[in-house]
């Protein structure tokens, strides 16, 4: 007689499916670094879009080691950041904890839109309060500048958190207090080669059936009056629906976060990546960019945050990979 089990449709482990809380993703975990300079430990930018390159493998055990092979590539866009204040943590008992903040005395006046700036900020006296404070961690508090993206219709930015890693508590104090009120670069974060995490909110589908939501298996042609719902709730006892039953839902709109992803170049000059026509929904890019190996959660215009990669599985490479060629043709479809 046939086995009558099977694998459940779907996976638990990104449940509950529910829409992001925000459109900027939240970092939870961020790793330790070596060495004894401190630096940031995360940037972010904007999706333009994907396009196709050449690159000279750099994969030593590939059979196409050393040869020009065509990759597919995300354009990410990353203006300049501006760093708007800092955070001290202790750790207690019941987890990290904030315990002191400094603001920088001169914000950028579309920070406004995004929160309640004030008209007078004594930046000494917050550092001296901050001097009498016991903490252990320092991350940075920054913010994205919309206005120089062409692509976007906004100007209200995106504020976020950032941690400072790298020599001693010291040190990260020091190189916080010397970018405070500043902007960074991308080249401040990372360069050519190196890994990077990368966490976005996907692509939005709304409210879709459990055929498309779970991948159930369509019921028989001769089902009465549907084909693409569960065949049932479940039994009789417990007198409820378990939660891994497959059910109609929301789907998109959800944080992930790919881990190692190749940089494969950092850029000045967005137009030397600009397809003809300009990138669709996006536009022409006029600011430092990012191209990584590979695809990148969400759509276009999405807010993408990088973070030094948690579990390094890469290469280390020794130079920045050779790309030969960045494919501008048009993506109309022409």
């Amino acid at each position: 007689m046939a086995q009558r089990r099977r694998p459940r449709k779907g996976s638990m482990g990104y449940s509950p499916r529910k829409r992001a809380r925000s459109i900027t993703a939240r970092i939870s975990s961020w790793p330790e670094v070596e060495g004894d300079a401190a630096k940031l430990q995360g940037f972010a930018g904007y999706k333009a879009g994907m396009t196709h390159a050449f690159i000279v493998d750099y994969r030593p055990k590939s059979t196409t080691s050393g040869q020009e092979i065509q990759v597919p590539v995300t354009v990410v866009e990353v203006p300049p950041m501006k760093v708007c204040g800092i955070r001290l943590y202790d750790i207690s008992p019941y987890g990290r904890k904030a315990v002191g903040e400094i603001w920088s005395a001169k914000l950028d006046k579309n920070l406004s839109r995004r929160l309640p700036v004030p008209k007078q900020y004594d930046e000494k006296d917050a550092w001296s309060k901050a001097e009498k404070l016991e903490y252990e961690d320092i991350r940075v508090l920054v913010h994205t500048q919309p206005a120089l993206v062409s692509g976007l219709p906004k100007k209200k930015p995106d504020v976020m958190e950032v941690r400072v890693g790298g020599g001693t508590l010291d040190a990260r104090v020091q190189f916080a207090k010397g970018i405070l009120g500043k902007t960074v670069a991308i080249s401040d974060f990372t360069k050519e080669g190196e890994m990077v995490d990368v966490s976005s909110i996907t692509k939005g589908k709304g409210w879709q059936g459990v055929t498309k939501r779970w991948g159930t298996k369509l019921l028989m042609h001769k089902n009465s009056k549907h084909r693409r719902l569960a065949g049932n709730l479940g039994p009789k006892r417990p007198g409820y629906v378990r939660p891994t039953v497959p059910q109609g839902g929301q789907i998109g709109f959800h944080q992930r976060t790919e881990l190692n992803k190749r940089v494969l170049k950092i850029g000045e000059k967005g137009e030397e990546v600009t397809p003809k026509g300009g990138f669709i929904s996006y536009g022409v890019l006029k600011n430092p960019y990012l191209l990584i190996h590979g695809s990148v959660p969400g759509p276009s215009k999405r807010l993408v945050r990088f973070r030094e990669p948690v579990r390094d599985t890469g290469i280390k490479l020794s130079e920045s990979p050779q790309v030969t060629f960045i494919s501008i043709e048009s993506k109309q479809g022409a």
